[in-house]
């Protein structure tokens, strides 16, 4: 699939705000996910690590989209919010089973999977998917949704609390059937 065929990146259509940056140990920019981070691998989330986020942040938040995924609105992974201005890495594994490293407040909604977690990548059968995790430096301590929010409604509130955004884009394919 060619990039002009491919469906926008979820922020095409947001205002601009300022980027920093985003690191992972478990996944390089345009590179292929790990079998970890796939649903069939342990859905687990990978090492995320974030800097030179705007001045006046409160706190963050962390998702992971694809927006190749055969339905017309993309498919939410992973949506994480209310992470403290003090946290500015997540260990591996953090959106998964226990939450390992996560603080005390952060609210994990429902994915499109219908958990709240990390749900891992799989594309249907011959398809080659994206998946973009981006941090949200907000200007605000408490986003105001609850674990019980859509990520659409998560979405919105971060349009009009969103000082900045970081992501980082990887990929996964599976083979054909």
């Amino acid at each position: 699939m060619s990039e002009q065929s491919r469906a926008p990146l979820p922020h095409a259509f947001h205002p601009e705000v300022a980027s920093f940056t985003v690191e992972s140990a478990d996944l390089a920019p345009g590179a292929e996910l790990g079998e970890a981070q796939s649903q069939a691998g342990g859905n687990r989330s990978p090492q995320l690590s974030w800097a030179g986020f705007p001045e006046g942040t409160k706190s963050f938040a962390v998702t992971c989209f694809d927006p190749d995924a055969p339905t017309g609105s993309g498919f939410w992974h992973w949506v994480l919010f209310d992470l403290p201005v003090s946290v500015t890495e997540l260990p591996a594994g953090a959106g998964t089973g226990s939450f390992p490293g996560l603080p005390d407040g952060a609210v994990h909604v429902r994915n499109d999977y219908g958990t709240r977690d990390f749900g891992g990548a799989a594309p249907p059968a011959g398809e080659r998917h994206r998946y973009v995790f981006t941090v949200y430096a907000v200007d605000t301590e408490k986003l105001g949704p609850d674990a019980e929010a859509s990520p659409a409604v998560v979405g919105f509130n971060l349009r009009f609390h969103t000082l900045g955004r970081a992501q980082l884009i990887g990929e996964f394919g599976t083979p054909a059937g």
